[in-house]
């Protein structure tokens, strides 16, 4: 039988209003904003061809045709494509003691190593006597300018990060607590306190789970491995709702469980199953949740049947959710696709490891 410590504790703070108490659980800090959050593929991707289009713009003023501006657009790129990689390549491994400093020191820290990286690849260019007279100041202005410019983008990429998360968390929050969805778990246990007092037990513990989760503070990611087991916890209440009806099937590989994904993603992924294909179905549905490592990605698929004659309508808020919320946390590195076809609905995530 599970502790009951756990559940009168539970009992107490619902009658409480769900409010903690102080001196409850210690206080967590939300985690620091990292501005310098290059180290992605999507972000060093945008940074290379910035700065080559900067580079290929500035040749045209003094090209005198296609196969000057072509002479002079790589006579350049050979200085500033080194000078772009070692600045990202820089930050991204300074990425943590830089977010520790205060907003204008970091500032000053990337436009700093701008110029250094601007004085690098002038020196390059220099040394293999492509530039002469070498313009060390001109190189070293571009190298801070360009800089400032990029770290303008990462900026508004943190920036757009936290609207969005607070939005999927209300979200979710919302999705927790839904009256019916807590109605329903309140009268299940109710139902079992006689007949199966560990069983009733155990639907009150998962729901506390639940809420513990959803009320926790934010992070920008977890493991796939925790997702899967709050994802359990939601599937074991409905399992005492719908009986027979609700048919789960797991298919996980343990070697994809450190993937990283945003709090509370796989969840609603697995309430859509069981809404849109348990609720409206009096058979009952399927809901199969597997994950794969392929090498250094890991994909997860959540499927779910269908009753005859429902497309694929009432799936597209809660996706729309997890597909903006995934592409923040790993840009162009994840995929996320839907498919509909013979009556079943899958989701199929594709995250790096």
């Amino acid at each position: 039988m599970r502790n009951k410590t756990d559940l009168s504790g539970f009992a107490e703070s619902t009658m409480r209003g769900g409010v903690s108490q102080p001196g409850d659980e210690p206080v967590r800090r939300p985690a620091p904003v990292i501005i310098f959050d290059v180290c992605n593929v999507g972000v060093v991707l945008r940074a290379v061809l910035f700065s080559e289009a900067v580079v290929g713009v500035g040749a045209m003023f003094t090209a005198t045709g296609f196969v000057d501006w072509l002479l002079r657009f790589s006579l350049l790129t050979g200085g500033v494509l080194p000078a772009t990689l070692s600045w990202l390549i820089a930050t991204c491994v300074l990425k943590r003691p830089l977010a520790r400093l205060i907003t204008p020191a970091q500032w000053a820290a990337g436009i700093s190593m701008g110029a250094l990286a601007g004085l690098y690849g002038c020196g390059l260019l220099a040394v293999m006597g492509l530039l002469v007279p070498a313009p060390w100041v001109a190189s070293a202005a571009a190298g801070a300018l360009l800089s400032s410019v990029l770290m303008a983008g990462l900026v508004w990429r943190a920036k757009a990060r936290t609207p969005a998360a607070t939005t999927a968390r209300l979200a979710e929050l919302q999705s927790r607590i839904r009256p019916h969805f807590l109605f329903n778990t309140l009268n299940s246990a109710i139902a079992l306190v006689r007949a199966e007092p560990a069983k009733a037990e155990a639907v009150l513990e998962d729901l506390s789970e639940l809420f513990r989760h959803a009320l926790a503070d934010s992070t920008e990611s977890v493991t796939l491995g925790h997702e899967i087991a709050l994802a359990q916890r939601y599937l074991a209440i409905e399992q005492i709702r719908f009986g027979e009806r609700l048919q789960v099937q797991w298919s996980l590989d343990p070697e994809a469980n450190a993937a990283k994904l945003p709090p509370l993603l796989l969840q609603p992924l697995v309430e859509n199953a069981v809404r849109h294909g348990v609720e409206p179905s009096a058979a009952g549905a399927q809901v199969k949740i597997s994950t794969a490592r392929r090498g250094n990605m890991v994909v997860l698929k959540v499927t779910n049947s269908t009753p005859a004659g429902v497309g694929e309508r009432g799936h597209g808020l809660a996706l729309a959710n997890v597909r903006e919320r995934l592409a923040l946390l790993h840009d162009v590195q994840a995929q996320f696709n839907t498919v509909f076809r013979d009556g079943m609905f899958q989701v199929r995530l594709e995250i790096p490891l």
